[in-house]
């Protein structure tokens, strides 16, 4: 289907692409794991050592990987250091929670200061309400509360709209991530022989999952969304999406599929929840809601917000947030709005300007623009999209607009493009399908190298 994205996105499609060699892409990646088997020795004793006490020695799942994830010593700036003294620049960025790069001089100097204070008080601060400030004047809300992660503010926003409507049900889109929620983990990677029809997807369950009243939609299709809307009227309490879909690469909006939805959840009476998680920042100064140009009721923030403290938020409109206000349901957290990470809010806010987010943002383009010139040059069955500081090449021919699209594209060339960088020294993020990020201390030379592990990639597939 032919579609035209948002403007306020970046896409390129390719004009000639031609297929590729799977034995050429089996032969390239048998190699490049056994490169880094032979690299990276220290990264996998210590994941046997932390494996003794941590299932497969990692904090969160999603860090392993087979044989063993690389485990770091060090970062700073836009680079990390591995157990084995490797050097690599951080494409990853904390999936956004490093915005403004490792250890950022503002960062550290207000989080060491806020600690001649103390770091815990477990009553109210000025911080706390500065912060508060701060953010409900960058992003255009009435009432905001912290938390200390994306997974909580998606919890409590959700029980904000269930408070307000007195309504159970939720609505959120196949292939969306919105932490570890239950409703949430339901359907965000699910087998396609248990997924159902892309236009009416099941409701795929994890195990030891509750999810509640819960329905799926495919992104990009209003149609399905007022179907549900219409078959369950007068249950549904809201429609959780992340305006672009960070968990499935880049997904982007269609022109129009953004303002139709928001049209919808007035017209039933369902409250829009925008996940800017992963977006936010990234996004641009005021995050994706504004950039745009589609206002939710209640929006999630996390990671871009903190400089690499934990630390989230939600908020919205006050006539919702009032819901709290009036004791109608409680919202608790003895870590929310600590010191030290509204010292490091208050030093994003002072750092993340719309110049030094454009600045990135170009050289995000640069990035991109440089890697479709390889694409185009060796004719790669790939395309690259972009939205504010980060990137990703998709590998496909087409654009990807749901997760059935996702779907269908090279997983194995994916693998291959990411753990080729990785012996090369650039680090992106282990999923396959996540996104590049560009921090505010990248630079042109760093974004060259990634630039460059494309052509040698593409030169060597086509070998």
């Amino acid at each position: 289907m032919a579609t035209t994205p948002h403007k306020q996105t970046y896409l390129k499609l390719p004009t000639a692409a031609e297929p590729l060699n799977k034995d050429r892409i089996a032969e390239l990646l048998a190699a490049e794991w056994e490169t880094f088997k032979k690299s990276t020795p220290g990264s996998g004793e210590e994941n046997a050592r932390a494996a003794k006490t941590m299932p497969l020695g990692v904090a969160s799942s999603f860090q392993h990987w087979d044989p063993y994830p690389l485990h770091i010593k060090s970062a700073k700036g836009a680079w990390m250091t591995d157990m084995d003294g490797n050097q690599l620049i951080d494409y990853s960025m904390g999936f956004g929670a490093m915005l403004v790069g490792h250890l950022h001089p503002v960062v550290m100097e207000k989080v060491k200061a806020a600690m001649e204070f103390g770091t815990m008080f477990v009553t109210p601060a000025p911080q706390t309400r500065t912060a508060a400030d701060a953010l409900c004047e960058r992003f255009d809300i009435d009432q905001v509360r912290f938390t200390n992660s994306g997974t909580e503010s998606t919890m409590y926003a959700i029980r904000t709209a269930k408070a307000a409507t007195g309504k159970r049900g939720v609505v959120k889109v196949e292939g969306g991530y919105h932490g570890s929620y239950d409703p949430l983990t339901c359907s965000v990677k699910p087998p396609l022989d248990e997924a159902g029809p892309a236009d009416k997807p099941n409701l795929v369950v994890p195990p030891a999952t509750e999810p509640g009243e819960l329905y799926i939609v495919p992104y990009n299709n209003a149609d399905a969304l007022e179907a549900v809307f219409k078959e369950h009227a007068g249950t549904i309490a809201c429609f959780v999406v992340e305006p672009v879909l960070e968990n499935i690469a880049i997904v982007l909006p269609d022109a129009g599929y953004l303002e139709r939805v928001r049209e919808l959840c007035t017209e039933y009476n369902v409250v829009l929840i925008f996940d800017e998680v992963k977006t936010g920042l990234t996004a641009g100064p005021q995050g994706a809601s504004q950039r745009l140009g589609v206002k939710p009721d209640l929006i999630t923030l996390a990671k871009s917000i903190g400089g690499g403290l934990p630390v989230a938020a939600f908020g919205g409109k006050k006539e919702l947030m009032d819901y709290i206000s009036n004791h109608t349901f409680m919202h608790f957290g003895t870590f929310n709005g600590n010191p030290l990470s509204m010292a490091a809010v208050m030093a994003v806010d002072e750092i993340c300007t719309a110049e030094a987010l454009q600045t990135a943002e170009d050289l995000n383009n640069h990035i991109l623009n440089g890697i479709y010139d390889v694409i185009e040059e060796y004719k790669l069955p790939a395309h690259v999209v972009g939205f504010g500081v980060k990137g990703c090449v998709s590998w496909s021919t087409s654009q990807v607009r749901n997760y059935r699209d996702y779907k269908a594209t090279d997983f194995d060339i994916a693998e291959l493009s990411w753990l080729w960088s990785i012996n090369r020294g650039v680090i992106t993020p282990p999923g396959l399908d996540e996104q590049w990020l560009v921090s505010l201390q990248h630079t042109k030379a760093e974004a060259d190298k990634l630039i460059q592990n494309y052509r040698e990639l593409a030169a060597a597939l086509r070998s």
